[in-house]
């Protein structure tokens, strides 16, 4: 049995979460808990960033890595295309996805963090004690928003740029490189996953994200896109392992 150890709320988890459905493949989810569980992780696999893959003997780390492990494992559907230069086009595209965009995302989400602090409890992992959570909600939102500014202001111009215009060229119910699902899709729509929360985060999360990002009118169809992906991926998945 396929073992996924994870963050929830990591866009990189959900990126490998979206392999394994696309490829059809059982999974079991080992959510790790910040700090000590880390340590645990760090012994199985050598580092402490989540995602890992545990299949067997073998542990894969890293969402690139662990996609082309799978890939590797089962290799249809396709997740690379054949095609020299739409597999040239799905690099480009994952690779500016798990890089620019992914810093940019996270510099956004802290910014709606820093100014919610109903936002920051949600994201908190449920095992986190009550003392932390308390303390973390009540921080004062004035000094957390001046360091969500300093993280994040500097790249949102340039994000909502680019999404602008990906979502202008993106077709409702197609992909971002030929005519099926790729690593392309996968890496962009779980970064899209943070900035404005999908059904599958949760009833406390869904629909929840990055003001001024989450309710763009240039970005609706972007979203609906990333929705209408999820919903496709969720049909492939075999029945979810406890």
């Amino acid at each position: 049995m396929l073992e996924l150890h994870q963050f929830r709320h990591s866009a990189f988890c959900l990126k490998v979460r979206m392999a394994l459905q696309a490829k059809g493949l059982s999974f079991r989810e080992v959510e790790v808990t910040p700090g000590i569980g880390q340590i645990s992780l760090f012994r199985l696999s050598g580092q402490r960033q989540v995602p890992v893959l545990v299949d067997g003997d073998e542990v894969v780390s890293d969402s690139s890595a662990i996609c082309r492990y799978l890939e590797e494992l089962r290799p249809e559907p396709a997740l690379i295309p054949a095609d020299s230069r739409q597999r040239a086009q799905m690099q480009l595209i994952e690779d500016w996805a798990d890089t620019t965009l992914a810093a940019a995302v996270r510099a956004a989400l802290v910014q709606a963090a820093a100014d919610d602090a109903q936002l920051r409890d949600v994201l908190l992992p449920d095992d986190v004690p009550s003392p932390v959570r308390q303390v973390m909600s009540g921080l004062p939102g004035g000094w957390l928003s001046s360091l969500g500014e300093l993280l994040g202001q500097e790249q949102r111009a340039s994000m909502l740029s680019s999404l602008c215009a990906v979502a202008d060229g993106v077709d409702l119910n197609g992909y971002l490189v030929g005519d099926g699902i790729s690593l392309a899709d996968l890496a962009v729509a779980a970064q899209l996953s943070l900035l404005r929360f999908p059904a599958s985060s949760g009833e406390s999360l869904a629909g929840r994200g990055v003001p001024g990002i989450s309710d763009h009118p240039r970005l609706q169809n972007l979203f609906r896109w990333r929705d209408q992906l999820e919903t496709r991926l969720i049909n492939l998945a075999p029945a979810p392992v406890v």
